[in-house]
């Protein structure tokens, strides 16, 4: 998919498989590298979710060849279950609301049946140009 090369979606194993405006839905099957001491997936994985969700709901551009940039100023967070490793988790940001320079956006991440794993909601700045939706030349 076009303008959703991250470095860090590649180390974490992240891939976005739905982004239009104002949502996106990333996914990541969860290795053992992702383990905790406990042997389950670590918090981390799932709050780079819900930010990474949260950040790419707000910067979708329709545009060919041109993308959007934010920086998140802010990340709430509640953890409500846990992942066994080997399982996929879903990650679902949507835009709350956008104004010029800022937009909020909630998010969840959920395991393979539905369960809802950790949710939170987030606030990010766009960076130079990426306030219009157009986006901007990389």
């Amino acid at each position: 998919m076009e303008g959703t090369h991250s470095p860090y979606h590649a180390l974490l194993g992240i891939a976005v498989v739905e982004w239009r405006e104002g949502l996106v839905r990333l996914e990541c099957r969860t290795v053992e590298g992702h383990a905790n001491r406990s042997g389950i997936t670590h918090g981390g994985v799932m709050l780079s979710m819900l930010d990474q969700a949260g950040a790419f709901a707000g910067l979708f551009s329709a545009e060919p060849g041109k993308t959007r940039h934010a920086v998140t100023l802010d990340l709430d967070c509640r953890f409500t279950g846990q992942a066994p490793i080997g399982v996929v988790l879903t990650a679902t940001g949507e835009v709350a609301t956008a104004g010029r320079n800022v937009f909020f956006a909630r998010s969840e991440v959920r395991d393979e049946k539905g369960v809802l794993i950790a949710f939170g909601a987030s606030t990010h700045r766009y960076r130079t140009g990426s306030g219009d939706a157009r986006g901007v030349a990389p």
